[in-house]
């Protein structure tokens, strides 16, 4: 199978700090026993590129309202 590159999944997700967050709660999610929506025998971390670049995995709500929450649990509530 091809290498899965940042540049694939930014066809689908264009904000790259957005990226890095829905690829690491997919793969949180993977770890915990989450069903695969590929075909693919890669470790979480890559499947979970594999599956944004597929199109399979994605916000349900706009980004920025994603990114603003995750940086107000982490304290940031001042980025606004």
């Amino acid at each position: 199978m091809a290498r899965v590159t940042v540049e694939d999944c930014l066809e689908v997700e264009d904000n790259r700090f957005a990226l890095v967050v829905l690829a690491a709660q997919r793969a949180r999610q993977l770890i915990k026993g989450a069903d695969p929506l590929v075909n693919a025998s890669n470790r979480q971390a890559v499947l979970s590129l594999r599956e944004i670049a597929a199109g399979k995995v994605h916000f349900d709500r706009p980004t920025d309202d994603v990114i603003m929450e995750w940086l107000e649990e982490l304290g940031h509530s001042t980025l606004r």
